[in-house]
């Protein structure tokens, strides 16, 4: 073998060591990356759902039932009121309570400046909160609501949002956003998502991360 080929040899060998460590750090790195930004993403995806909880549960504060139209808890969040009791004077205070200055009033609150707190929602959060975060294009809560019947013969509301896998995480690694999904409806038996409440059982708005 001549010294020009042998060199030649030595150049693609090392070519083909570097491609093959190559290939292996990203065996190793691609589930570690998945797995972090997964997490990154959930969070995101859970935290304006929880305010979504908060919107429907005071929505049914004020009138008994949730709702399954965007349109319907948005404008309600942006523009309606709550109702609240305060007591003036204290119910310790016998002479007080004898001379009846201790009573309870009724005050309103704007839904937007209670319900968050202590986090403040501008009126643009508030519109985007059917927004699913990272979804592209763009995707909405799945929203429903219902009056359901239990085991018990009880009518109650209930409400569910939910946000698939596959709309917050459709640009990562196919192979592995498949595996996610395929082991939360089959090893775990549960929505391949994110889900708050059920409008198949009571679940007291129960998040499935919970």
């Amino acid at each position: 073998m001549n010294k020009g080929l042998k060199i030649i040899l030595q150049i693609v060998l090392g070519l083909i060591v570097v491609a093959l460590a190559w290939i292996l750090w990203r065996q190793i790195m691609t589930p570690q990356e998945f797995t972090k930004e997964t997490a990154v993403r959930q969070a995101a995806v859970i935290e304006r759902i929880k305010d979504i909880r908060s919107a429907e549960q005071a929505f049914k504060q004020k009138h008994q039932r949730y709702t399954g139209s965007w349109d319907t808890l948005i404008n309600f969040v942006l523009n309606d009121s709550l109702i609240y009791e305060r007591q003036i004077g204290s119910a310790d205070d016998s002479v007080a309570v004898a001379k009846g200055l201790v009573k309870t009033e009724k005050f309103a609150k704007a839904v937007r400046d209670t319900i968050f707190a202590p986090k403040v929602l501008t009126a643009e959060d508030i519109r985007n909160l059917k927004l699913i975060p990272y979804s592209e294009p763009q995707s909405e809560y799945l929203l429903k609501a219902a009056m359901l019947t239990t085991e018990s013969k009880v009518v109650v509301p209930v409400f569910e949002a939910k946000a698939p896998y596959k709309a917050f995480m459709s640009d990562m690694n196919h192979q592995l956003l498949v595996n996610l999904i395929d082991d939360a409806k089959n090893v775990y038996s549960k929505y391949p998502g994110i889900q708050v409440g059920s409008v198949e059982q009571a679940t007291n708005d129960a998040g499935n991360w919970e």
